[in-house]
């Protein structure tokens, strides 16, 4: 501009190489440039003033998140690394056999997909549903439809059968479905967190293979607290979260798929319609390539690897024993107590109770209740069973004695309050 030099200087704001005029005395400014040294004033409308953060002690004994394990938070506060360092890589494969472990698998495709569990829902179904396929879901609860949501999204003919909320598939009542609707594949929950049913799995692997169709299940709240056993099974894809048997905040979606599903992905007639989620460059990163996908939330993987490493120290075997007696000990006290529990013995899960509110009882009142003068958090039903049911989690650091004890006890000394009549309940154990 030909400004002599002891009037100007020169400025670089960050941003593709545009440089700014700064002058004590600035000439004359060109309109163009005017726009760019006038100063602004900034708006302070969203401005807060605030105290660090202060949460309270809760014990979170609802459907999810359940407490994280303290080892498990001190995981989280560590110092981040970088996500291609090669100790945190070294970290990638330990968590991806944990994994393996838990969910009793061979799975070579088995990774956190980063994001919570309805990320890893999604996964399977991006992965596999390609236009006009056919998608069977078997429904007998909230996250049964929410598998139907998604898959439409993929533009899958979306098919589903359901049972009420409360009850399970029969082989039967399957076979039948896949005879006549002949999906590619066949989705289910197996632990249904919105009514507390655990899905009998023998046999219907085999009843896929022999309808040529994919299996794909949710194990979102019966990873690390009931028996799972996908390869025996022949579930060919699964997912599940970070926040409930695992013992670690909510974050990240364990995914898994077998061989079957791995051919449907290689096979596929156009890309992934979801470029994040997309397994065949997901595979690149978690695979032996290494190859930069997305920045991965380290601190999050810290989180669960010492989780796993936990849950592979007491040994999975002995994590479901102790889901499942802490369950048992928890509705033997609640029918002691009077109340009626949702789902048949049969078919209960061991992670997740769901017992009937009392005629009368304001369920939601009950519940701010626990929270607000105990710290107790229990969840109420969704859907259908919306202000019909309390949802009373048990699951991964939470499942024990003491926390069953407790809440019994606060429920034989204070539900009588809320009850119409204010007739006692009867003594837990008598």
């Amino acid at each position: 501009m030909g400004w002599p030099a002891a009037q100007t200087g020169h400025h670089h704001n960050g941003g593709g190489g545009r440089y700014f005029l700064v002058s004590s005395h600035p000439p004359s400014v060109p309109p163009a440039l005017a726009s760019l040294t006038t100063p602004t004033t900034v708006n302070n409308a969203h401005r807060l003033g605030l105290a660090p953060i202060a949460t309270p002690e809760r014990l979170l004994l609802g459907p999810g998140p359940s407490n994280a394990h303290p080892v498990v938070l001190e995981a989280l506060a560590r110092s981040p690394i970088g996500h291609l360092d090669p100790l945190y890589i070294e970290l990638m494969g330990e968590v991806q056999e944990l994994l393996r472990y838990v969910w009793q698998t061979d799975n070579r495709l088995t990774i956190p997909m980063s994001g919570t569990g309805s990320a890893a829902m999604e996964a399977t179904l991006a992965n596999t549903v390609e236009p006009g396929d056919t998608v069977l879901v078997a429904v007998m609860g909230y996250f049964g439809l929410r598998l139907a949501e998604m898959a439409g999204r993929y533009r899958a003919e979306v098919i589903t059968i359901e049972r009420p909320w409360g009850e399970a598939f029969s082989l039967d009542e399957l076979e039948a479905a896949l005879q006549e609707h002949k999906p590619t594949i066949l989705a289910m929950v197996h632990a249904e967190t919105s009514t507390g049913v655990c899905q009998p799995m023998e046999g219907i692997g085999e009843l896929c293979r022999r309808h040529d169709c994919l299996l794909l299940l949710d194990t979102v709240t019966s990873l690390g607290g009931v028996p799972l056993y996908l390869d025996e099974w022949k579930v060919d894809l699964a997912y599940s979260c970070s926040q409930k048997g695992l013992s670690c905040p909510p974050g990240l979606g364990p995914f898994t798929m077998g061989p079957r599903a791995e051919l449907k992905l290689m096979n596929r007639q156009g890309k992934v319609p979801n470029w994040y989620l997309d397994v065949s460059l997901l595979n690149q990163y978690w695979g032996s390539d290494r190859v930069y996908h997305h920045t991965a939330p380290v601190n999050m993987n810290f989180g669960i690897r010492e989780a796993l490493r936990l849950l592979a120290d007491e040994g999975i075997e002995a994590s479901w024993a102790r889901h499942r007696s802490n369950a048992e000990r928890l509705w033997a006290g609640l029918e002691s107590l009077g109340l009626e529990l949702h789902v048949p013995a049969e078919l209960r899960l061991p992670t997740l109770t769901t017992v009937r509110i009392p005629e009368g009882v304001d369920g939601k009142a009950f519940s701010r209740h626990l929270l607000d003068r105990h710290g107790i958090e229990i969840g109420g039903g969704l859907g259908v069973l919306a202000g019909k049911i309390w949802r009373i989690g048990l699951m991964g650091y939470n499942s024990t004695p003491e926390n069953v004890d407790r809440l019994l006890n606060l429920l034989e000394t204070e539900l009588p309050a809320f009850r119409p009549s204010q007739a006692p309940l009867a003594a837990v154990g008598a």
